[in-house]
């Protein structure tokens, strides 16, 4: 197994900031120092970061609600409200796939495995979340053409989407919004872009999990039938990236 593989799966840190470490050369295998990515260990090998030993771990995986007004964060230096201060400390372990702003809510995947994060939030995947969306307004048929055909929200980063109309009420839409892309605060930027302010925003499913049976700081796990179908959906994805 590839070396950063290896410490993802640990649940240490997530393969990026695995990366991070092995090129800085705080990583040794076997007390030598490794620098490459692509580095092959074996079952007996014994791998440590900052002279401390990773071992291998359980994996778990768990599907949390995030309420509108925390952070997706374990700190923050602001002091701001975040997920750790609502989930259960025997949860603290587990990191999240991606974030959610302060004023939206809904699902975020949970898990110690870095790995699987790494796949679920990396650009080239492009692993379907969907989102249910309340605007300020109803859009023009131009408009909505561009969300699907992408919104420049900064320099030279393209946002789009996949979108469906759910309800035209009160100068108000809920949209169903998929989104491919990891964006920071991208649905909120299109609209804003387009002259419309988002009222709120919920994410109910990430790949094929979903939010349904959560309620509002919930922390669940997800059944091993779902991991499965879950890695088989990203193994799917990586074949036609």
């Amino acid at each position: 197994m590839r070396i950063n593989k290896y410490i993802a799966q640990s649940g240490f840190c997530s393969r990026r900031k695995a990366d991070e470490y092995i090129l800085s050369s705080r990583v040794k295998v076997n007390g030598e120092v490794v620098t490459m990515l692509g580095f092959e260990i074996r079952k007996k090998d014994k791998v440590t970061i900052d002279d401390k030993l990773i071992h291998s771990n359980k994996l778990e995986y768990y599907k949390f609600y995030k309420p509108a007004g925390y952070i997706t964060t374990k700190s923050d230096e602001k002091n701001r409200k975040t997920i750790y201060d609502i989930i259960p400390k025997e949860y603290h372990h587990l990191n999240p796939t991606g974030r959610l702003d302060k004023d939206s809510s809904g699902l975020i995947i949970m898990t110690n495995d870095g790995n699987l994060a790494y796949e679920l939030t990396h650009p080239s995947i492009k692993v379907a979340k969907v989102y249910i969306v309340r605007v300020d307004g109803k859009l023009t048929k131009d408009e909505l053409k561009k969300l699907n055909e992408g919104i420049e929200i900064e320099k030279d980063k393209i946002a789009y989407c996949d979108y469906i109309i759910l309800e035209e009420k009160n100068n108000e839409t809920l949209f169903e919004i998929t989104l491919y892309q990891g964006l920071n605060r991208q649905i909120r930027k299109m609209f804003e872009f387009l002259g419309y302010n988002v009222i709120n925003l919920k994410r109910i499913r990430h790949a094929n999990i979903e939010l349904t049976g959560l309620k509002k700081g919930q922390i669940k796990p997800i059944k091993p039938r779902q991991i499965k179908e879950l890695k088989a959906y990203l193994e799917k994805l990586r074949q036609g990236a």
